[in-house]
């Protein structure tokens, strides 16, 4: 029977406890909550799931070692310590980042130095041989985190950060990051039991993100490839296994809709959700939040419209006014969410939010929050058993810090601004190699890149596992 070992899932702050719940499903031990981590203890067959499964999480660490270093010199001792032929083979290249807090190291670039030197030097000495380092793409990925004095090292699971899913086709302005966007609608609570709505989705990260979830289909199926498969003690048997089994996939009733006033932002999102092979799950038609009308099935939106700081509109705060008007008027009986950034724009709305969660977005502390839309007054509603806050919705809120009211309110907010993108939406996306196996079992995909990859407009069919298009 494989060993348990420890492991850390990394994610964005705020976002811990929905980790800490899909690590819980998906048979982790030992689940404990941290800063922006969640600790767990599982076998290579539970890591393997953690990257390839969870929504919420950036990347999958196993630490190797902790220690207690005062100085440089105490962590190159420390690191040199360890057997490290055991993890770096003959011939591989290594990478070190470095996540420091601590008043005696101040430069974390400065520990990653000290740490590829021990590591060179002890691999030197062992076989006469000195290691290469590779910044762009390492055989091995290290990641060293000090906290005062405090020391681990860990191996780096994932590799590239697994927000980047790989469905992305085109680049615009200002992403949503998707592991931002699918721990806001976890959170919602939302599973597919409704229709969903993303009145402004720009290029469609919530809507492929609510896909996904409302077909349990794991985010790591459009992914290139993970840094555990160039380790020495890699299960390629194991990990086929658990990519190619789709028994808990779950057909979903209901139907996604995207909406946006930018038609680069509709045709952007239209080709990504095309590249998931998710066109039958998800409608995107351009139109303004302004002429939103209410929808005939029970729904739920969520959504982020523009903050004023990467991407605005020529009126702000009239934005959210009209946000607010459409949900009061067209959206009664349902449930809305909203992140955003400044207590003026959520002013702007005019309703009373239900429930109130605080999230970064990149550097920014915005504020998640539910609207409750119903006929009446909210006295009636609540005479007539509608329920505003459950039991655990007000647990959640009362560990939960306020809102910040104070926050700078830029001076271009009350300027008329003359960008003609200064539109509602629109995003930023990196450009990927994608690539994907053949769940059929005939021909595996070859991950290496030399295979199939997903191009501009491609439609990956995902019953069939396979690219309709021929090889690039």
């Amino acid at each position: 029977m494989e060993q348990n070992f420890e492991l850390i899932a990394k994610t964005f702050m705020g976002l811990e406890p929905v980790l800490a719940k899909e690590l819980t499903q998906l048979g982790a031990k030992d689940v404990k909550i941290g800063r922006r981590m969640v600790s767990f203890t599982g076998d290579k067959e539970m890591m393997y799931r953690a990257n390839f499964q969870l929504h919420t999480a950036i990347r999958i660490l196993k630490p190797i070692r902790h220690f207690k270093a005062k100085s440089a010199d105490d962590v190159y001792d420390e690191i040199k310590k360890i057997e490290w032929s055991q993890y770096i083979g003959q011939d591989k290249t290594f990478a070190v980042d470095s996540v420091v807090f601590s008043e005696e190291f101040r430069h974390s670039k400065f520990v990653s130095y000290k740490v590829k030197d021990a590591i060179v030097d002890q691999l030197r000495e062992a076989t006469g041989k000195r290691p290469n380092i590779s910044v762009a793409n390492p055989d091995i990925r290290l990641n060293m985190h000090i906290a005062e004095d405090h020391c681990t090292l860990s191996l780096d699971s994932s590799g590239e950060s697994l927000h980047r899913r790989g469905y992305r086709q085109e680049s615009v302005e200002a992403p949503l990051n998707e592991v931002l966007a699918a721990g806001m609608i976890l959170m919602s609570g939302w599973k597919g039991d409704t229709d969903f709505i993303d009145p402004m989705c720009g290029s469609g990260t919530l809507l492929i993100e609510a896909a996904l979830i409302a077909k349990n289909m794991a985010p790591g199926l459009f992914r290139h490839e993970y840094a555990f498969e160039k380790w020495p003690d890699f299960d390629a048997e194991l990990f086929d296994n658990i990519y190619n089994d789709e028994s808990q996939e779950r057909e979903f009733k209901h139907h996604i809709y995207g909406y946006d006033v930018d038609i680069k932002a509709v045709n952007t999102a239209l080709l990504n959700v095309k590249a998931a092979g998710l066109s039958s799950d998800i409608t995107i038609k351009q139109q303004d939040f302004k002429d939103f009308t209410q929808p005939q099935e029970k729904s739920i939106i969520i959504t982020n419209p523009p903050y004023g700081e990467r991407i605005s509109t020529p009126d702000l705060l009239g934005t959210y006014k009209m946000i607010g008007e459409r949900l009061k008027h067209q959206f009664k009986g349902n449930d809305a969410w909203v992140l955003s950034y400044r207590e003026e724009c959520f002013d702007q709305i005019g309703l009373k939010p239900s429930i109130k969660y605080p999230l970064y977005n990149g550097s920014l502390e915005c504020e998640f929050r539910k609207y409750q839309m119903f006929d009446g007054k909210l006295k009636d509603f609540r005479s007539e058993g509608g329920i505003v806050k459950t039991e655990e919705e007000k647990r959640q809120m009362a560990e939960k810090h306020r809102f910040k009211k104070n926050r700078e309110f830029k001076q271009r907010l009350e300027e008329t601004e003359q960008n003609e993108e200064a539109d509602i939406r629109s995003f930023t996306f990196h450009r990927h190699q994608l690539g994907k196996p053949n769940r059929g079992g005939h021909e595996r995909f070859d991950r290496s890149g030399k295979g199939k990859s997903f191009g501009k407009g491609k439609d990956f069919d995902k019953r069939k596992r396979r690219f309709d298009d021929d090889d690039e």
